[in-house]
């Protein structure tokens, strides 16, 4: 990982907290001018221990690949992936008697790992995770996975105060013709770990009773009542006056080419 790459993957995830330079400064003990150079790349005159204090205080763990809460960071910046949280994540929020989290990370007995969506049924005690795949790669993998989930998602909702009862897991496969090729190609397999579809799984989420074990897929010009297509450039607004303070450089040092 290259300084400018570790800058922007700093950048993007003090952003996505809603922090400004100078909290990340504040929790690892260091100026906001360390800070401003990390971000861009600048780590010539940066000792590697301030560095290792900005990700700590970030939760990013600095190895051979950064990670945030033991997720992969591709998956931050990868746009499809973004787009396919939102869309699940309004669709919840419409949802009565319904409470959820995005990227939830456990660590269970060595076990690490993130779910993509951990959502709470307080009446029922009722448990979903929601897995979103923008590309099926590996079936065996993505079964693995979900086993692992269904095991450690009561554990994991114990941490933020949800006492779940019963686990249920829902698949969402960006809808191309790739991923249905592959899901075609493993029908019988995949069919017999997950029988539920969408429909069901919308079904159940208006009344969760017994378990929901679903796969399906999410089009990139809607879903049902979804509307915004999942794949598309996100333009970029002009900065608010107390983001762009935080993101100027400083004082006496002009900003890079």
């Amino acid at each position: 990982m290259t300084g400018v790459r570790l800058g922007s993957v700093i950048r993007s995830i003090r952003i996505r907290r809603g922090w400004r330079q100078e909290d990340v400064a504040r929790r690892a003990g260091v100026s906001r001018t360390t800070v401003w150079r990390i971000e861009h790349g600048l780590l010539e005159a940066i000792t590697l221990g301030r560095v290792l204090h900005v990700t700590e205080a970030l939760e990013i763990r600095l190895d051979l690949v950064a990670r945030w809460r033991g997720g992969d960071l591709d998956r931050l910046v990868n746009a499809g992936h973004a787009a396919m949280h939102e869309q699940l994540a309004r669709r919840l929020t419409d949802l009565p008697g319904w409470v959820f989290r995005p990227e939830v990370s456990y660590a269970v007995y060595g076990e690490r790992g993130v779910i993509d969506i951990l959502a709470f049924h307080p009446a029922t005690g009722s448990l979903l995770v929601i897995e979103l795949k923008t590309q099926l790669v590996d079936v065996s993998d993505l079964m693995g996975r979900m086993d692992r989930y269904l095991r450690l998602a009561i554990r994991a909702a114990s941490d933020h105060g949800w006492r779940g009862i019963a686990v249920s897991c829902w698949i969402v496969l960006r809808d191309t013709r790739t991923n249905r090729r592959r899901v075609a190609a493993h029908a019988h397999t995949l069919r017999a770990a997950f029988p539920d579809d969408g429909r069901t799984a919308r079904r159940w989420l208006g009344s969760p009773s017994d378990r929901l074990r679903a796969l399906s897929f999410l089009s990139d010009a809607h879903d049902g009542s979804v509307r915004q297509p999942i794949a598309g450039v996100r333009r970029v607004r002009p900065a608010s006056p107390r983001l762009a303070a935080a993101d100027s450089p400083p004082p006496g040092r002009p900003t890079p080419g």
